[in-house]
């Protein structure tokens, strides 16, 4: 039986995506901060006939990732799929945000992934098989001010993954960054069960460079949903990905 370990586990895309594996028979691991909430996503599941366990972590907090990762591991074996999506979303400019805050922000927004991946690659390698997903974002495409602590980590994430890419591709290990540029909310064109489907893709397609970025971009929303009321109209240009069809 397959595993999938996800880290930053929640009701939002992490708990799509842990349905959308555990409808195909993989047992899941969750790691995230709250005990209460882990149990009560690990029963939810449990009742749809889907096996999880958990262990709690904070994703910036080196020797408790670790270890979460180790204890899960042992209980599920090898990691076949690893989805990071843990994140600090906490808004303030480059000239409010302290040393300290981004330090902190960063060790989550980047430096849990970056020890995750670390992590699970050596058996992926060995075994020849395993994929590492990343969960990006519309801002490390075009950043904001007010978010910028959370578009360097994701700006930064996404460079990881695409290094991590062209290591591990070669020795049957896919890497994907999704930037998902939206609002994660049910029934909108960014549903997390949706939005699971895609992971799953991912996750199971062969490991071909097409899916190294995949950019989650439904066609009709609004590209400039981190400024929705257009505070930075003269000094922002669409992202690459729609610049042909898209205006300010």
């Amino acid at each position: 039986m397959q595993t999938v370990l996800i880290i930053g586990a929640g009701a939002g895309i992490s708990g799509g995506v842990a349905r959308r594996f555990g409808r195909e028979g993989y047992k899941i691991g969750l790691v995230a901060r709250s005990a209460a909430a882990l149990e009560l996503q690990c029963n939810e599941l449990a009742a749809a006939g889907m096996g999880a366990c958990f262990e709690t972590a904070d994703a910036g907090d080196p020797p408790r990732l670790q270890y979460a990762i180790e204890r899960l591991t042992e209980q599920l074996g090898p990691i076949d799929v690893l989805i990071y999506n843990a994140s600090v979303m906490r808004p303030a400019s480059p000239l409010e945000l302290s040393t300290e805050q981004l330090s902190h922000e960063f060790s989550v927004n980047l430096l849990g992934a970056f020890q995750a991946a670390q992590q699970v690659a050596p058996s992926m390698i060995r075994r020849g098989l395993g994929a590492i997903l990343f969960t990006g974002g519309g801002l490390a495409l075009e950043p904001y001010p007010e978010w910028t602590s959370l578009a360097l980590g994701k700006a930064a994430l996404r460079s990881l993954s695409l290094s991590l890419y062209k290591e591990l591709s070669p020795k049957g290990v896919h890497v994907s960054v999704l930037a998902v540029c939206g609002i994660v909310e049910q029934r909108g064109p960014f549903d997390p069960d949706i939005i699971a489907d895609e992971y799953y893709r991912v996750a199971t397609a062969p490991n071909g460079i097409e899916d190294r970025e995949v950019i989650i971009q439904p066609e009709g929303t609004d590209v400039f949903y981190n400024d929705p009321d257009r505070r930075h109209a003269g000094t922002t240009l669409p992202p690459s990905h729609v610049r042909e069809t898209v205006k300010l």
